[in-house]
């Protein structure tokens, strides 16, 4: 029995009328109409992976039965193995010399020769022939069963816990996909077919790597013994189209108050440390804020997996390299870090600080490289300052902690926290400027917060204080709005709530930093925070 018989006998005859089922006429069902309208009611030919049903053609019967999906399912594969074992026979010796076009032009001719010769025995309409050959094509060639999703723009996330479990982010929160990989053996291969891509590796002896699609895409995978119970795949999609400051005023990221702040920033070349979580928006705001860099200026990126899409005309793109099969030749972040101080950078963009390259970064940051950036993961701007005496204690070099807490400040000017919210959306959660220290502590002051509101992400205002910086942009020739710090009525009321905990880590206001003159509110706002820091 050839597939098309397969699928027919799985169909059941159609009920005679009197039968308890009404006779078919020429006045078109409901599914009919969903199908003509084209709406995705399962594969062709009525094999589905997942679902409740297909819609019925003509002298079907209006319902699959469940029970034979199963058989359905397995006519499949068995087929694709088949013909893809056939295939790979065929094409093999001659592939090396092949551009990834012809290849699979080859691919495909080959794929239709071997369903027309006899011996094979698969019988199957056009439609679901056309289907069969895209999915040997992407299961020769390309990612398999990933490729649907890859190509689904509204997916950040794509997480396969097992070939027959995978999981998706779509706007923020998680849900379970249809979509799963035919055997372990294929999901391996598509594993290795990434990895193979950029020139790794993954198996027993580094059950470990990172690396990256053509599409700028970010992939992490870890296979046994590490993974218990089964490789594990990660991937980290990117927009096509590298988002700008407007795009994250109109997700309500942030506001245009505090973004021509942030420009300012930028181009008055001050050091900024972007602040947050795994899966925040780091990456995508280090690339927003890219865009203000002026052009002229010569930009050293540095990543463990390139993934950052500055927008520059003079950008140089460095990646670090893992060890090789014999443990040699592996690059770190800090010797790259190193090396770019002899590459003559105006500005050095950091993807992420995680070990001893802080010092380094820091340090390019004092000598000469002012304006650069990098992210770190921290849950607020307090933490991230414990954050990176400890990452510069990992580098070996035993310094006092107060001299590492100068380093910082003769550093950093700017801190920006990110944080996704309960609903799902990445935002900015505060601006915080870092300005000086006083004894041992370093002093931190928020210039924007995110205040509670109706509508559940909350909203970036103003705090009402005139950040100390403003003099080193007027040096360097960059005017800030004064107005855009002027604190209103919904902004100081959210100061008030924020002071049963959200701001813990500021330090008491102190006079001659308010832009306006003060009212008694904002004074008795700053009273209780003076208590509040004693």
């Amino acid at each position: 029995m050839n597939l098309s018989e397969k699928l027919a006998a799985a169909d059941g005859p159609e009920p005679p009328p009197g039968d308890g089922a009404p006779a078919r006429t020429s006045r078109p069902s409901e599914a009919d109409g969903a199908a003509a309208s084209g709406e995705r009611r399962g594969p062709p030919g009525g094999i589905e992976r997942r679902g409740t049903g297909t819609s019925p053609g003509p002298g079907k019967h209006p319902l699959r039965r469940t029970s034979d999906r199963p058989a359905l399912d397995e006519a499949w594969k068995q087929s694709k193995q088949k013909v893809q074992a056939k295939v790979l026979a065929e094409i093999a010796p001659t592939s090396a010399n092949l551009s990834p076009d012809e290849l699979r032009e080859k691919v495909r001719s080959s794929v239709n020769e071997i369903l027309d010769r006899e011996d094979i025995g698969i019988s199957i309409s056009p439609i679901e022939r056309q289907r069969f050959v895209e999915e040997m094509l992407e299961d020769s060639l390309g990612y398999g069963p990933l490729e649907a999703l890859l190509a689904d723009n509204t997916i950040t996330e794509i997480m396969c816990n097992a070939y027959d479990e995978v999981w998706i982010e779509r706007k923020g929160r998680i849900e379970r996909s249809e979509v799963v990989f035919t055997t372990p053996n294929q999901y391996r291969r598509i594993i290795d077919r990434m990895v193979h891509g950029v020139g790794r590796r993954v198996d027993e002896s580094s059950p470990m790597v990172d690396a990256r699609l053509a599409d700028g895409s970010r992939i992490n995978a870890i296979v046994p013994p590490l993974a218990l119970r089964g490789p594990v795949l990660t991937i980290r999609k990117f927009p096509e189209r590298a988002f700008l400051m407007q795009d994250l005023i109109n997700m309500g990221s942030l506001t245009m108050d505090s973004a021509v702040f942030l420009e300012a920033l930028v181009r008055g070349k001050i050091s900024m440390v972007v602040v947050g979580g795994t899966g925040t928006g780091k990456t995508t705001m280090l690339n927003v804020l890219s865009n203000f860099i002026p052009d002229g200026e010569r930009l050293i990126t540095i990543e463990e997996s390139a993934e950052l899409q500055i927008q520059g005309a003079h950008v140089v793109t460095l990646e670090t390299r893992p060890s090789n099969a014999e443990g040699t030749g592996e690059v770190r972040i800090r010797d790259l870090v190193r090396n770019s101080l002899r590459m003559r950078p105006d500005r050095i963009i950091v993807g992420e600080c995680r070990g001893s390259e802080t010092l380094d970064m820091l340090q390019a940051m004092n000598t000469g490289h002012a304006g650069s950036m990098t992210t770190v993961h921290a849950n607020t701007p307090r933490e991230l300052l414990g954050r990176l005496e400890t990452m510069v204690m990992m580098g070996g070099v035993e310094l006092p902690q107060r001299a590492i807490r100068e380093q910082i400040v003769m550093a950093v000017g700017i801190l920006v926290q990110l944080q996704r919210t309960a609903e799902g959306p990445r935002v900015v959660h505060s601006i915080t400027e870092i300005q000086g220290m006083e004894g041992d502590t370093v002093l931190l002051q928020d210039i924007f917060h995110r205040v509670d509101t109706a509508q559940g992400m909350g909203r970036l205002v103003p705090t009402g204080l005139r950040p100390k910086i403003l003099d080193e942009l007027s040096l360097a020739g960059v005017e800030v709005p004064p107005h855009i710090f002027r604190a209103d009525s919904d902004a100081l009321a959210g100061s008030a709530r924020r002071e049963n905990g959200g701001g813990r880590h500021h330090r008491p206001a102190r006079p001659g930093r308010v832009v306006e003159p003060p009212s008694d509110e904002l004074y008795e706002i700053l009273a209780r925070r003076r208590e509040a820091g004693k």
